[in-house]
C-alpha cells in the first residue's frame, strides 16, 4: 500500500454484453479514469474496475438467435468494451468479466454467506418480468400500451413469470437501510437520486427473487445447479470479486474495500443504492462509501434509441473532435448527474473556446515568444511584481485546492470551471503585460512576464492531466518537465520552470475544429 494519501477504489458498472458501446458508456468510464488518474496523481493508491456483465436470459436469446453459444456472443461483445477502454485512454487497473472463473467462485462464495446466514429461501415466484431489464416490476409500476403489453417505467415489455425461485429477504432490511442512508447522507448522490431511493425504500421492500430456471446461462446457485443466480445478485459481486472476495484476508480486499465510489447510470440506481448495500449488511460486509448515479445524454433533444437512429458511437466522437476534446467535452459541458443534450454545435463552440483558444493558445503563443525572443531557452525568474505573484498564487497554489473539492463530491463541470478561470486569468495577464511590446521598451521585464507564463502554463499541464492525459503530455514535454515530477506534488515553487533549459520550436495541442469538419465527419 502506498504511503502517501492511502487507499481509492472506483468503479464502472459493469457494461451488459448485448450492443457496442454508446456515448452513455463512454461516458461513465471516462468519468471514473477521471477519478482514477486524479486520484493517483494526488498520492492516492488507486484500484479502479471495470467490465463486463454476461449472464442473463437476454444473452441467452441473443446468442440462441444467432446461432453461436452464448460464450462466444460474449467474448465477441466483451471485446467491443475492452477495445473502447484503449481507444479512449482509460486507465483502468483491472477488467472484469461474470463470466471468469474468479467471479463465478466469488458470488458463490456471497450465495453461500447469505444462505448461512439465513438470509435465502426458496419458494415459487408469479410475477411480471422485463428481459431487457432483468428485472420484475410490481403491477402498479406497469402501464399497458395499444397492445395491450404490459410496459415498464424503462420501456421495456414485460411478461408474465412463473417459475419456482431463491429468495432473498430483501424485506427485512427495509429499516436497517433508511436508517444508513440517514446516518450517511453522502451514501446515494446526487440528492434527487437519494430522495428516489428513499422514497421507494419508504414504500416497502418484498423479498427478491435471486434465481431463475427457465434458462442455464449465468451462475449456478450453489448445491442447486438446476437453479442459476438471477443477474443482480451475480453482477453486483463484481466488484469483490476482483479484490479477491471470498478471501476477505486477500492484500486487496483489506486494502480498498469499502469501495469509494460505485459509478452507475440513473437507470440501476435502485440496484446498487438499495440491493446492493442489503446483500452486503447480511453477509456482514461492509458498504460502500458512495452511490454516484449520473444523467443521461440526450441527442439534440431526444434519447438516445437504436429505434429512432440517434445513437451516437464513441468512435463518431473521436473522428470528429479527438479523444482529449471528447473527454473534456463530456464532463465539462453537463453538471455531472443531470441529464444533458448532446449538441454539434455546443461541442464544437465549447471545444474550440476553452481548448484551442484558451489552454490551447495560451501555451502556443507564450512558447512561441520564449523560443524567439528568449534565444530558446526558459528565461530566469527576476523581480516578480504584485501582479506576477498574484496570477502564481491563484494557479499554483489555489487552483489544486477547488478542483480537489469538487472532485471529491464528482462536480466535474465545476472542477473544470476552475481550471477554466484559471486559464483566463493567464491569458489576461498576457495581453495585459503585452511581453511583445515589452521586447523593444524593457527586455528584462519581457523575460520576467514570459518566466511567469511558462510557470503557470507547467501548473496548468499538471492539473489538466486526467482530463486530457494525452494532450497534457505533449505540453508538459515542450516545457521539458521530467517525467517524475508530473504528479500534483511537483506543482509547488520547488519544482519551479528553472532558467536556462532549452525548448524545441512549440506545437499545438489543441487544434481548432472546424464546423464543416464536424458535419462532415457527422455525415460519414
Amino acid at each position: 500500500m502506498s504511503d502517501n494519501k492511502g487507499s481509492y477504489y472506483i468503479t464502472t458498472p459493469i457494461y451488459y454484453v448485448n450492443d457496442k458501446p454508446h456515448l452513455g458508456h463512454t461516458y461513465t468510464t471516462v468519468a471514473c479514469d477521471v477519478l482514477a488518474r486524479f486520484k493517483r496523481l494526488d498520492g492516492f493508491d488507486v484500484m479502479f474496475l471495470t467490465g463486463t456483465d454476461e449472464h442473463g436470459q437476454k444473452i441467452k436469446q441473443a446468442a440462441d438467435a444467432k446461432g453461436v453459444s452464448p460464450q462466444e456472443h460474449t467474448d465477441f461483445f466483451a471485446k467491443n468494451f475492452l477495445d473502447l477502454a484503449d481507444v479512449m485512454n482509460i486507465s483502468n487497473d483491472d477488467f472484469i468479466r461474470t463470466t471468469e472463473e474468479r467471479h463465478k467462485k466469488a458470488a458463490q462464495a456471497l450465495w453461500s454467506k447469505l444462505q448461512d446466514n439465513g438470509q435465502i429461501y426458496k419458494d415459487s415466484y408469479s410475477g411480471w418480468y422485463a428481459v431487457r431489464d432483468e428485472a420484475y416490476y410490481a403491477e402498479d409500476e406497469l402501464t399497458t400500451n395499444e397492445d395491450g403489453k404490459k410496459i415498464a417505467p424503462s420501456g421495456a415489455e414485460c411478461e408474465w413469470m412463473e417459475e419456482e425461485s431463491y429468495f432473498f429477504k430483501l424485506s427485512a432490511w427495509e429499516e436497517p437501510l433508511l436508517k444508513y442512508y440517514e446516518d450517511h447522507p453522502d451514501f446515494i448522490m446526487p440528492q434527487s437520486r437519494k430522495n428516489e431511493v428513499v422514497s421507494f425504500v419508504k414504500g416497502g421492500l418484498r423479498d427478491l427473487s435471486i434465481s431463475r430456471t427457465a434458462f442455464d446461462w449465468g451462475v449456478k446457485v450453489p448445491s442447486d445447479e438446476k437453479h442459476v443466480m438471477y443477474v443482480w445478485i451475480d453482477a453486483l459481486t463484481n466488484y469483490i470479486t476482483a479484490l479477491g472476495y471470498p478471501d476477505i484476508n486477500a492484500e486487496k480486499f483489506k486494502e480498498f474495500w469499502p469501495a469509494d465510489v460505485h459509478m452507475v447510470g440513473k437507470d440501476i440506481i435502485r440496484f446498487h443504492a438499495v440491493y446492493w448495500p442489503a446483500f452486503l449488511m447480511a453477509a456482514d460486509l461492509p458498504l460502500p462509501k458512495r452511490i454516484f448515479a449520473h444523467g443521461w445524454w440526450t441527442i439534440e433533444g431526444e434519447k438516445m434509441s437504436k429505434s429512432v437512429g440517434n445513437v451516437i458511437s464513441p468512435y463518431d466522437l473521436i473522428e470528429k473532435y479527438g479523444v482529449d476534446a471528447s473527454r473534456y467535452f463530456m464532463l465539462r459541458e453537463v453538471p455531472f448527474g443531470n441529464d444533458g443534450d448532446f449538441s454539434e454545435e455546443q461541442a464544437v463552440t465549447r471545444i474550440n473556446a476553452e481548448l484551442a483558444n484558451g489552454l490551447g493558445n495560451l501555451a502556443q503563443r507564450s512558447l512561441s515568444m520564449i523560443h524567439k525572443n528568449c534565444e530558446g531557452v526558459f528565461p530566469e525568474q527576476g523581480a516578480l511584481t504584485a501582479e506576477d505573484s498574484a496570477l502564481i498564487a491563484l494557479i499554483r497554489d489555489d487552483l489544486m485546492g477547488h478542483m480537489r473539492r469538487e472532485l471529491d463530491v464528482q462536480k466535474f463541470h465545476e472542477a473544470l470551471r476552475y481550471f477554466k478561470m484559471a486559464v483566463d486569468a493567464a491569458n489576461g495577464y498576457i495581453d495585459e503585460q503585452a511581453p511583445w511590446a515589452l521586447k523593444k521598451n524593457d527586455p528584462p521585464r519581457m523575460q520576467a512576464v514570459l518566466y511567469v507564463l511558462a510557470e503557470c502554463i507547467r501548473c496548468l499541464g499538471l492539473a489538466i492531466q486526467p482530463f486530457v492525459p494525452s494532450a497534457a503530455e505533449k505540453l508538459l514535454d515542450q516545457l521539458k518537465i521530467p517525467a517524475d515530477q508530473r504528479s500534483f506534488a511537483h506543482i509547488t515553487a520547488d519544482y519551479a520552470i528553472k532558467g536556462g533549459v532549452e525548448i524545441d520550436k512549440p506545437e499545438g495541442v489543441f487544434p481548432r475544429i472546424e464546423r464543416s469538419e464536424a458535419k462532415e465527419g457527422q455525415a460519414a
